[in-house]
């Protein structure tokens, strides 16, 4: 399907199944419009927010399905929901590298820009084009069996390899630019992004990585070795992880926690920097060290910092020149 009206027009993407997502889509769809400019939706999601565009006199409502290319001509993706919306949003538009908006519903929300309370100057942003858009790297993964491809999938976050059982643990070895690494009894290993960095990634022990630099990182999981420790390598390199074909359990492959490959003994998972990055729209300039502190709500009372230090200074030197010495 093509869309061939000029003008605004921006997809928006929700958590349908959420009755405060619905909500706050309508009220978005709502504002959008009475600026002039263009929504598009999912059928099935706008079933679920019962709008319906031959109700919508100014024709600024359009329908699509998740295989049209659903970002192709919009300025950017709206998307209400947590983590796990903005991951699926991903899927639906990278292929035209379309810039994600997200407002957070959910928990944590790293990925998304703006929460629930914003969403009035949310759209204002978006109506005076006050945004930029940063790309942020991800993974390209192929499974092989042998010398055959069987599966071919990108992540944003996080590709792990686990095991499929939980009684026994996987046995695998790991390679780094075509070298071997070590071998693991494990119950799997997760390759992260920066951006996944503070995801699965923190969850097992890895480090956080400021979105601005570009690695790759290698953790395992509840490995029995004793070399076992997080790894961050080159944007360049190549990771690779094979199932022993002695492993007495299969594993699966994860990516983003959504789309999945049943992996047999012998499966070799090779994972690389994406040649398409996924692009994050960003509204406020606000260090990622802030970032942290907000959404783990990190303690740092009593910090002075630089700044606070200088003007303490000079306040002091001021008493020091008004008293006419130094008070020793």
């Amino acid at each position: 399907m093509t869309f061939d009206s000029p003008g605004r027009r921006v997809l928006v993407l929700a958590h349908t199944g959420r009755a405060e997502a619905r909500d706050v889509a309508r009220a978005c769809v709502k504002l959008l419009t009475s600026e002039g400019i263009a929504v598009r939706l999912l059928a099935d999601e706008a079933a679920d927010l019962g709008l319906d565009p031959r109700a919508d006199p100014g024709g600024l409502v359009e329908i699509t399905t998740g295989g049209d290319l659903p970002g192709q001509g919009c300025e950017l993706a709206l998307v209400i929901g947590g983590d796990g919306s903005i991951l699926r949003a991903a899927e639906l538009t990278r292929a035209t590298s379309t810039p994600l908006l997200g407002v957070n519903l959910g928990h944590v929300g790293f990925l998304a820009e703006a929460e629930q309370d914003d969403v009035e100057s949310t759209i204002a942003a978006i109506v005076a084009r006050d945004y930029t858009a940063e790309d942020r790297l991800t993974l390209d993964v192929r499974v092989l069996q042998g010398k055959e491809v069987v599966a071919t999938t990108f992540a944003l976050n996080e590709a792990s390899v686990e095991k499929a059982s939980r009684e026994r643990m996987l046995e695998v070895v790991v390679e780094v630019d075509g070298r071997p690494l070590s071998r693991w009894g494990c119950d799997g290993v997760v390759c992260a992004t920066p951006t996944g960095s503070t995801a699965y990634n923190f969850s097992a022990g890895g480090p956080i990585v400021w979105p601005e630099v570009e690695a790759l990182l290698m953790v395992p999981l509840s490995a029995h070795a004793l070399f076992a420790r997080p790894m961050v390598v080159a944007p360049t390199s190549v990771l690779a992880v094979e199932v022993l074909s002695n492993s007495a359990v299969p594993g699966v492959l994860w990516c983003d926690g959504r789309r999945t490959v049943d992996l047999a003994p012998g499966a070799r998972i090779e994972i690389r920097r994406g040649d398409r990055p996924v692009r994050l729209v960003r509204l406020h300039l606000a260090p990622f060290t802030d970032r942290l502190v907000a959404k783990f709500d990190l303690p740092v009372e009593g910090w002075r910092g630089a700044a606070e230090r200088r003007r303490r200074d000079n306040g002091d030197q001021a008493d020091i020149d008004t008293n006419g010495g130094s008070g020793a």
